[in-house]
């Protein structure tokens, strides 16, 4: 565990004052058109999920179809985008309760049938556990953005990489195998980690009958994260860890899909097996690319004290995150649906198509209340978070409010 000491060798911004708006009515705009978003929640909203739902689809058929010809990149990156697609657009948005009250959504489409039991390998192969994700994403990172208690805080998990003994090629070198492999390095175990450590707090406060407060995931145990100690199975938790998450996505992406293809002969095998190999480098390339700028640069703020107010959260949200330009299919579609992280974050329970539609509204509210809206290239926002995992910048800090 990092001493105090360590810490202050990690290069951090003085306090700034956050941009001095009249809140209330702010807000008020804010809420006005999510009360009209709301009204025009229909059947368009659906038929775009399915769409985006149907390209992902449609990425991984025909990876496979031509993954067992031979090892090839064409394939590798259709079951990579297969993949994201299903992470970032489905899972992400249906699980946030995004089209719950869509008219017509099947109950698979909805937060409480989506990859539920069985369905969780049909619906969502992933690393990552589904209820995991939606207490570690969903309730920590949203509720918290930019705080320590924010699990996905990049600039408070890279305090190791951050530090200037560190040679930059030795920096570069850890950061491309983190993008390489970041969702079972991190992800995976680190939603675990806050899934479990939450039902334990639960558990003990039924116990004492007296509250607990969410896990403190900056003061946890740690080297970088949290849920790194469950990367070796030597505790009850990191053995359930591997047979809940682990295990089973590695038995489903390496060793049965790749054995069904053995009718075809053992070439065949071993082509599906290298490109899937080849296509999950590739998802986690793509997925930290388009994720983890999205709350990190030098233009960004974290915060250290909680939010007082909806007035203060929606503010917060807007300061705290970044978009990435789109308005087309395509283009949202290789984003990942994440080019509308602002939006996003100021109302997580709402379809795709909404972000898309709200988007150019919400920046010219900001831009009558002197809101900084930050809409930049996803390349050009990677280098902002190089800064910020190097240590050559630091986010901006909200100075306490007095």
């Amino acid at each position: 565990m990092p001493s105090k000491q360590v810490w202050r060798h990690a290069a951090t911004a003085p306090p700034s004052d956050l941009p001095a708006i009249d809140q209330a009515a702010f807000r008020a705009e804010i809420d006005a058109l999510r009360a009209e978003l709301n009204a025009n929640l229909g059947p368009a909203d659906l038929v775009h999920l399915r769409k985006m739902q149907r390209w992902g689809r449609l990425c991984s058929l025909f990876g496979y179809a031509t993954a067992w010809i031979m090892i090839n990149p064409i394939s590798a990156i259709l079951i990579g985008l297969g993949q994201s697609a299903r992470w970032t657009m489905i899972a992400h948005h249906v699980l946030h309760r995004g089209y719950d009250r869509v008219p017509g959504t099947p109950r698979a489409l909805t937060s409480k049938g989506f990859a539920q039991g069985w369905r969780r390998f049909l619906d969502w192969p992933e690393w990552i556990h589904p209820q995991a994700w939606n207490y570690e994403h969903n309730r920590l990172h949203h509720f918290h953005t930019g705080e320590l208690h924010d699990p996905d805080l990049v600039e408070h998990h890279s305090w190791l990489l951050r530090l200037p003994v560190l040679p930059m090629p030795l920096k570069a070198l850890l950061i491309a195998v983190l993008m390489s492999t970041w969702k079972w390095l991190y992800y995976a175990p680190n939603t675990y980690w806050a899934w479990r450590q939450g039902l334990a707090n639960k558990r003990q406060a039924q116990l004492n009958a007296a509250e607990v407060a969410e896990e403190d995931v900056s003061n946890a145990w740690r080297l970088l994260y949290p849920g790194e100690r469950l990367l070796l199975p030597l505790t009850p938790r990191a053995l359930a860890y591997w047979l809940r998450c682990f295990l089973p996505y590695i038995a489903f992406r390496f060793v049965l899909i790749p054995a069904l293809f053995l009718p075809l002969g053992h070439a065949a095998f071993w082509a599906v097996l290298i490109n899937s190999l080849l296509a999950e480098i590739l998802s986690n390339l793509h997925t930290f690319l388009v994720i983890v700028p999205n709350h990190a640069g030098d233009d960004v703020y974290r915060y250290d004290a909680p939010i007082r107010n909806r007035s203060e959260f929606y503010l917060r949200q807007v300061l705290g995150s970044v978009n990435y330009p789109g308005g087309r299919d395509l283009s949202d579609f290789l984003h990942g649906y994440l080019n509308y992280q602002i939006e996003h974050h100021l109302w997580p329970d709402l379809p795709m198509l909404k972000y898309r539609q709200a988007a150019p509204r919400v920046k010219a509210i900001c831009q009558r209340h002197g809101v900084p809206y930050v809409e930049e290239t996803v390349f050009r926002r990677f280098g902002k978070l190089w800064g910020i995992l190097t240590g050559t910048a630091s986010m901006r800090r909200a100075a306490p409010v007095q």
